[in-house]
Protein backbone atom coordinates (compact mmCIF):
# COMPACT_ATOMS: atom_id res chain seq x y z
CA UNK A 1 0.00 0.00 0.00
CA UNK A 2 1.15 3.36 -0.85
CA UNK A 3 1.73 5.85 2.41
CA UNK A 4 2.91 8.77 0.12
CA UNK A 5 1.69 9.27 -3.19
CA UNK A 6 2.87 12.36 -5.29
CA UNK A 7 0.64 12.35 -8.86
CA UNK A 8 1.39 14.94 -11.70
CA UNK A 9 2.45 17.65 -9.53
CA UNK A 10 3.50 20.87 -10.48
CA UNK A 11 4.54 23.93 -9.40
CA UNK A 12 5.71 27.16 -11.76
CA UNK A 13 7.18 29.83 -10.01
CA UNK A 14 8.55 31.07 -13.77
CA UNK A 15 12.04 31.14 -15.25
CA UNK A 16 12.04 27.02 -15.06
CA UNK A 17 11.85 27.24 -11.37
CA UNK A 18 9.81 24.41 -9.59
CA UNK A 19 8.84 21.48 -10.32
CA UNK A 20 6.77 19.53 -13.56
CA UNK A 21 4.72 16.50 -13.38
CA UNK A 22 6.09 14.94 -10.74
CA UNK A 23 5.29 11.81 -10.00
CA UNK A 24 6.37 8.95 -7.35
CA UNK A 25 4.96 6.59 -4.76
CA UNK A 26 6.09 5.24 -1.38
CA UNK A 27 5.29 2.25 0.17
CA UNK A 28 4.28 0.64 3.36
CA UNK A 29 8.25 -0.01 5.37
CA UNK A 30 9.68 1.39 2.00
CA UNK A 31 12.27 3.93 2.60
CA UNK A 32 12.70 6.38 -0.67
CA UNK A 33 15.34 8.13 -1.66
CA UNK A 34 15.18 11.31 -3.12
CA UNK A 35 18.17 12.75 -4.80
CA UNK A 36 19.53 15.51 -6.62
CA UNK A 37 21.14 19.17 -6.13
CA UNK A 38 20.20 21.80 -4.57
CA UNK A 39 17.65 23.38 -6.55
CA UNK A 40 16.44 20.50 -8.78
CA UNK A 41 13.11 20.55 -7.10
CA UNK A 42 14.07 18.23 -3.91
CA UNK A 43 12.30 20.88 -0.98
CA UNK A 44 9.40 22.07 -3.61
CA UNK A 45 8.21 18.77 -3.46
CA UNK A 46 8.51 17.89 0.18
CA UNK A 47 6.42 21.18 0.80
CA UNK A 48 3.89 20.43 -1.09
CA UNK A 49 3.93 16.77 0.94
CA UNK A 50 3.70 18.48 4.06
CA UNK A 51 1.24 20.41 3.00
CA UNK A 52 2.44 23.97 3.05
CA UNK A 53 1.65 25.12 -0.54
CA UNK A 54 -0.50 24.33 -3.13
CA UNK A 55 0.34 22.53 -6.33
CA UNK A 56 -0.68 24.28 -9.91
CA UNK A 57 -1.75 20.97 -11.10
CA UNK A 58 -1.52 17.39 -9.45
CA UNK A 59 -2.03 15.64 -5.69
CA UNK A 60 0.12 14.83 -3.13
CA UNK A 61 -0.76 12.41 -0.57
CA UNK A 62 0.06 11.20 2.88
CA UNK A 63 -1.88 8.26 4.19
CA UNK A 64 -4.64 8.97 1.31
CA UNK A 65 -5.07 12.04 2.79
CA UNK A 66 -4.53 15.49 0.19
CA UNK A 67 -1.67 17.23 1.64
CA UNK A 68 -2.83 20.63 1.55
CA UNK A 69 -6.77 20.16 2.16
CA UNK A 70 -6.00 17.91 5.33
CA UNK A 71 -2.67 18.34 6.61
CA UNK A 72 -4.24 18.78 9.81
CA UNK A 73 -5.27 15.43 10.17
CA UNK A 74 -2.12 13.70 9.14
CA UNK A 75 0.57 16.25 11.05
CA UNK A 76 0.53 13.83 14.13
CA UNK A 77 1.34 11.19 12.41
CA UNK A 78 4.25 12.44 10.37
CA UNK A 79 7.63 13.34 11.72
CA UNK A 80 9.34 16.08 9.64
CA UNK A 81 13.08 17.75 9.40
CA UNK A 82 13.09 21.32 7.03
CA UNK A 83 15.94 21.61 4.75
CA UNK A 84 16.01 24.84 6.21
CA UNK A 85 15.88 25.05 9.59
CA UNK A 86 13.57 28.21 10.65
CA UNK A 87 13.43 27.26 14.36
CA UNK A 88 12.30 29.48 17.02
CA UNK A 89 15.65 31.65 18.04
CA UNK A 90 14.19 32.64 21.78
CA UNK A 91 13.10 29.66 22.87
CA UNK A 92 15.36 26.82 24.87
CA UNK A 93 15.96 23.57 23.23
CA UNK A 94 13.90 22.38 25.78
CA UNK A 95 11.17 24.51 25.33
CA UNK A 96 11.16 23.71 21.84
CA UNK A 97 11.18 20.27 22.60
CA UNK A 98 7.67 20.75 25.03
CA UNK A 99 5.72 22.34 22.63
CA UNK A 100 6.28 20.31 19.56
CA UNK A 101 5.09 17.48 22.29
CA UNK A 102 2.09 19.58 22.93
CA UNK A 103 1.28 20.17 19.55
CA UNK A 104 1.35 16.31 18.44
CA UNK A 105 0.14 15.70 21.91
CA UNK A 106 2.39 12.86 22.74
CA UNK A 107 4.72 13.05 25.25
CA UNK A 108 6.81 9.93 25.11
CA UNK A 109 10.10 11.16 27.44
CA UNK A 110 11.66 7.85 27.48
CA UNK A 111 12.38 7.67 23.44
CA UNK A 112 13.47 11.69 23.78
CA UNK A 113 15.86 10.93 26.52
CA UNK A 114 17.63 7.57 24.38
CA UNK A 115 17.39 10.59 21.26
CA UNK A 116 19.30 13.19 22.76
CA UNK A 117 21.38 11.03 24.64
CA UNK A 118 22.25 9.22 20.85
CA UNK A 119 22.67 12.51 19.04
CA UNK A 120 24.83 14.04 21.75
CA UNK A 121 22.44 16.99 22.14
CA UNK A 122 22.04 19.40 25.05
CA UNK A 123 19.21 21.26 24.59
CA UNK A 124 19.17 23.80 28.18
CA UNK A 125 20.16 26.87 25.75
CA UNK A 126 18.46 29.49 23.72
CA UNK A 127 17.85 28.40 19.99
CA UNK A 128 19.42 31.68 19.12
CA UNK A 129 22.93 30.56 21.15
CA UNK A 130 23.45 27.21 19.59
CA UNK A 131 25.23 26.30 16.33
CA UNK A 132 24.10 25.24 13.17
CA UNK A 133 25.12 21.26 13.75
CA UNK A 134 23.08 21.53 17.40
CA UNK A 135 20.28 23.28 15.82
CA UNK A 136 20.07 20.39 13.10
CA UNK A 137 19.90 17.75 15.84
CA UNK A 138 17.16 19.68 17.75
CA UNK A 139 15.12 19.32 14.47
CA UNK A 140 16.37 15.43 14.06
CA UNK A 141 15.22 14.82 17.75
CA UNK A 142 11.70 17.11 17.88
CA UNK A 143 10.84 14.59 14.19
CA UNK A 144 11.86 11.28 15.84
CA UNK A 145 10.80 11.81 19.51
CA UNK A 146 7.08 11.04 19.07
CA UNK A 147 7.63 8.06 17.19
CA UNK A 148 5.71 8.98 13.78
CA UNK A 149 4.99 6.41 11.56
CA UNK A 150 5.93 8.15 8.43
CA UNK A 151 9.55 10.40 8.39
CA UNK A 152 9.62 12.94 5.81
CA UNK A 153 13.76 14.48 5.49
CA UNK A 154 14.75 16.85 3.70
CA UNK A 155 18.60 17.19 3.80
CA UNK A 156 18.64 16.25 7.57
CA UNK A 157 22.38 15.51 7.51
CA UNK A 158 23.73 19.32 6.32
CA UNK A 159 25.11 20.40 8.75
CA UNK A 160 26.31 17.41 11.13
CA UNK A 161 29.63 15.74 11.41
CA UNK A 162 30.43 12.48 10.16
CA UNK A 163 30.32 10.65 13.12
CA UNK A 164 26.51 12.03 13.70
CA UNK A 165 25.82 11.35 9.90
CA UNK A 166 26.45 7.83 10.67
CA UNK A 167 24.40 7.95 14.07
CA UNK A 168 21.56 8.88 11.84
CA UNK A 169 21.94 6.42 9.05
CA UNK A 170 22.03 4.05 11.81
CA UNK A 171 18.76 4.83 13.39
CA UNK A 172 17.26 5.35 9.88
CA UNK A 173 17.76 1.73 9.82
CA UNK A 174 16.51 0.44 12.49
CA UNK A 175 13.01 2.41 12.07
CA UNK A 176 12.91 0.40 8.43
CA UNK A 177 13.14 -2.61 10.38
CA UNK A 178 10.64 -1.41 12.56
CA UNK A 179 8.41 -0.94 9.52
CA UNK A 180 8.44 3.29 9.32
CA UNK A 181 7.31 4.43 5.85
CA UNK A 182 10.44 7.08 4.60
CA UNK A 183 11.42 9.48 2.60
CA UNK A 184 14.92 11.23 2.25
CA UNK A 185 15.78 13.81 0.49
CA UNK A 186 19.57 14.40 -0.03
CA UNK A 187 22.15 15.15 -1.91
CA UNK A 188 24.27 12.60 -0.40
CA UNK A 189 25.49 9.51 -2.16
CA UNK A 190 26.88 7.98 1.08
CA UNK A 191 23.42 7.94 3.21
CA UNK A 192 21.02 7.14 -0.02
CA UNK A 193 23.02 4.36 -0.79
CA UNK A 194 23.15 3.34 2.78
CA UNK A 195 19.26 3.45 3.51
CA UNK A 196 17.03 3.54 0.75
CA UNK A 197 14.81 0.45 -0.84
CA UNK A 198 13.91 2.95 -4.35
CA UNK A 199 15.66 6.26 -5.37
CA UNK A 200 14.38 8.64 -7.34
CA UNK A 201 16.50 11.16 -9.35
CA UNK A 202 15.45 14.57 -9.75
CA UNK A 203 16.68 17.06 -12.31
CA UNK A 204 15.19 20.62 -13.24
CA UNK A 205 11.84 19.96 -11.41
CA UNK A 206 11.33 16.48 -13.48
CA UNK A 207 12.11 12.86 -12.07
CA UNK A 208 14.79 11.43 -14.78
CA UNK A 209 15.00 7.81 -13.15
CA UNK A 210 12.75 6.60 -10.47
CA UNK A 211 14.99 2.44 -9.50
CA UNK A 212 15.16 -0.02 -7.48
CA UNK A 213 18.40 0.22 -5.78
CA UNK A 214 19.34 -3.40 -5.37
CA UNK A 215 18.99 -3.37 -9.64
CA UNK A 216 21.79 -0.70 -9.77
CA UNK A 217 24.32 -2.88 -7.56
CA UNK A 218 23.22 -5.65 -9.66
CA UNK A 219 22.60 -4.36 -12.92
CA UNK A 220 23.15 -6.84 -15.72
CA UNK A 221 25.01 -4.79 -17.97
CA UNK A 222 28.87 -4.64 -16.58
CA UNK A 223 31.58 -1.97 -17.50
CA UNK A 224 35.17 -2.75 -18.32
CA UNK A 225 38.60 -0.68 -18.50
CA UNK A 226 40.93 -2.39 -21.16
CA UNK A 227 44.05 -1.07 -21.46
CA UNK A 228 46.26 -2.45 -24.73
CA UNK A 229 49.94 -3.12 -24.97
CA UNK A 230 50.06 -0.53 -28.17
CA UNK A 231 48.61 1.89 -30.64
CA UNK A 232 47.82 -0.23 -32.91
CA UNK A 233 46.00 -3.30 -30.68
CA UNK A 234 44.18 -0.04 -29.47
CA UNK A 235 43.11 1.13 -32.85
CA UNK A 236 42.42 -2.72 -33.96
CA UNK A 237 40.01 -3.50 -31.16
CA UNK A 238 38.17 0.11 -31.60
CA UNK A 239 37.24 -0.96 -35.67
CA UNK A 240 36.36 -4.67 -34.34
CA UNK A 241 34.32 -3.02 -31.18
CA UNK A 242 32.15 -1.23 -33.97
CA UNK A 243 31.48 -4.56 -35.61
CA UNK A 244 30.56 -6.74 -32.57
CA UNK A 245 26.54 -6.11 -31.54
CA UNK A 246 27.09 -7.08 -27.56
CA UNK A 247 29.41 -4.97 -27.20
CA UNK A 248 29.18 -0.91 -26.74
CA UNK A 249 32.23 1.25 -26.50
CA UNK A 250 31.60 3.77 -23.83
CA UNK A 251 34.99 5.65 -23.87
CA UNK A 252 38.20 5.86 -25.86
CA UNK A 253 41.66 7.21 -24.69
CA UNK A 254 44.23 7.40 -27.47
CA UNK A 255 46.99 8.85 -25.72
CA UNK A 256 46.20 5.78 -22.60
CA UNK A 257 46.09 2.53 -25.80
CA UNK A 258 42.63 1.99 -23.15
CA UNK A 259 38.77 1.68 -23.73
CA UNK A 260 36.03 1.73 -21.59
CA UNK A 261 32.74 -0.79 -22.46
CA UNK A 262 29.88 -2.41 -21.79
CA UNK A 263 29.00 -5.45 -22.09
CA UNK A 264 26.30 -7.71 -20.60
CA UNK A 265 26.10 -10.63 -18.15
CA UNK A 266 25.10 -13.51 -20.95
CA UNK A 267 27.59 -12.33 -23.48
CA UNK A 268 30.56 -12.27 -21.25
CA UNK A 269 31.89 -15.40 -22.75
CA UNK A 270 31.49 -13.86 -26.27
CA UNK A 271 33.71 -11.14 -24.97
CA UNK A 272 36.17 -12.78 -22.98
CA UNK A 273 36.95 -14.86 -26.26
CA UNK A 274 37.24 -11.75 -28.39
CA UNK A 275 39.84 -9.77 -26.39
CA UNK A 276 42.19 -13.04 -26.08
CA UNK A 277 42.55 -11.89 -29.47
CA UNK A 278 44.79 -8.55 -28.63
CA UNK A 279 47.65 -7.97 -26.76
CA UNK A 280 46.06 -6.77 -23.11
CA UNK A 281 48.30 -5.13 -20.41
CA UNK A 282 45.35 -4.16 -18.12
CA UNK A 283 42.18 -5.32 -17.63
CA UNK A 284 39.58 -3.81 -15.01
CA UNK A 285 35.86 -4.21 -14.01
CA UNK A 286 34.30 -1.03 -13.13
CA UNK A 287 31.52 -1.11 -10.66
CA UNK A 288 28.85 1.40 -11.41
CA UNK A 289 27.73 3.28 -7.92
CA UNK A 290 24.95 5.29 -7.47
CA UNK A 291 27.35 8.80 -8.02
CA UNK A 292 27.95 7.12 -11.73
CA UNK A 293 24.39 6.51 -12.30
CA UNK A 294 23.91 10.22 -11.57
CA UNK A 295 26.37 11.50 -12.84
CA UNK A 296 25.18 10.70 -16.35
CA UNK A 297 22.32 12.47 -15.83
CA UNK A 298 24.78 15.34 -14.79
CA UNK A 299 27.78 15.15 -16.70
CA UNK A 300 27.11 17.54 -19.50
CA UNK A 301 26.01 20.60 -16.73
CA UNK A 302 28.92 22.91 -16.59
CA UNK A 303 27.17 24.41 -13.75
CA UNK A 304 27.14 21.66 -11.51
CA UNK A 305 30.54 22.20 -9.77
CA UNK A 306 30.19 19.18 -7.01
CA UNK A 307 26.66 19.96 -5.26
CA UNK A 308 26.88 16.55 -4.32
CA UNK A 309 28.99 14.41 -2.04
CA UNK A 310 30.02 11.01 -1.03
Amino acid sequence: MSVIEVEHLTKDYGSGRGVFDVSFHVDSGEVFGFLGPNGAGKSTTIRHLMGFSRPDCGQARILGKESFGKYHQILGRVGYIPGELALPAALTGWEFLRMMQDMHGKHNDELLTKLLRMFELDPSGRIRHMSFGSKRKLAVVSAFMNDPEVLILDEPTSGLDPVMQQVFIDYIKNEKKRGKTILLSSHIFSEVDATCDRIAIIKDGKIVSDFIADDLKHAEMKNYRIVFSCQEEYSRFCRTARTVSFLSQLEGKPSECAVVVSVHDSHINDFVSLISGFSVTGFEHLKVTLEDYFMSYYKEDKDFGGALTR
